[in-house]
């Protein structure tokens, strides 16, 4: 598949099972997401890797936000159970240098930016995932859990693993010009 292709057929997965990417695969995900817009070279972001029995300590820590929260008992069941919709996670934090020239949305977009490259990686290498954001990128239990600084931002998850419903070719490329305007 060549870049082009890619990009323009990219669809996230929703369901995802064993494997995961791993060894030189994996490193190819970081590389890409290493690659990403950086202005100021501050590489504003942290990737933390859940897989394992990291899995069972990330449902810990969501099914505790989720008490905190206050969440119903389908809500908490949904968040204990939410790390094992994939083999592996990915925690990317845009680590924020709040003093530097270069605004902190922009190293929230950047850090954001390497989430989607290392999504394309996966996919031209024969995995797939799911950018998932929400209520735990906020949560403050998930913050301290992964380390967060004040300043910094936790930009989303990206589930990976191998896709179990293979991507829909149906699917057209929509028309981009009713979001195209001219200046």
């Amino acid at each position: 598949m060549d870049a082009l292709e890619l990009l323009l057929n990219r669809r996230s997965a929703s369901r995802l099972s064993e494997p995961a990417p791993a060894g030189e695969t994996l490193e190819n995900i970081f590389r890409a997401g290493m690659r990403a817009p950086d202005h100021g070279t501050l590489q504003p972001w942290r990737f933390i890797v859940i897989e394992g029995e990291g899995r069972d300590r990330f449902s810990k820590v969501l099914e505790a936000a989720a008490h905190a929260e206050e969440m119903d008992e389908k809500g908490i069941e949904k968040a204990r159970t939410a790390p094992f919709r994939a083999p592996m996670i990915i925690a990317v934090v845009a680590h924020c240098d709040d003093e530097h020239k270069v605004p902190v949305w922009e190293q929230v977009v950047s850090a954001g930016c390497a989430v989607m490259a290392m999504q394309m990686a996966a996919v031209a290498q024969g995995f797939n995932g799911i950018w998932r954001t929400g209520l735990w990128t906020e949560s403050e239990a998930v913050r301290h859990a992964l380390q967060c600084r004040e300043q910094d931002e936790v930009v989303g998850f990206l589930y990976l693993g191998t896709p179990q419903l293979k991507a829909s070719t149906s699917i057209s490329i929509p028309d981009a010009t009713p979001f195209v305007r001219h200046f």
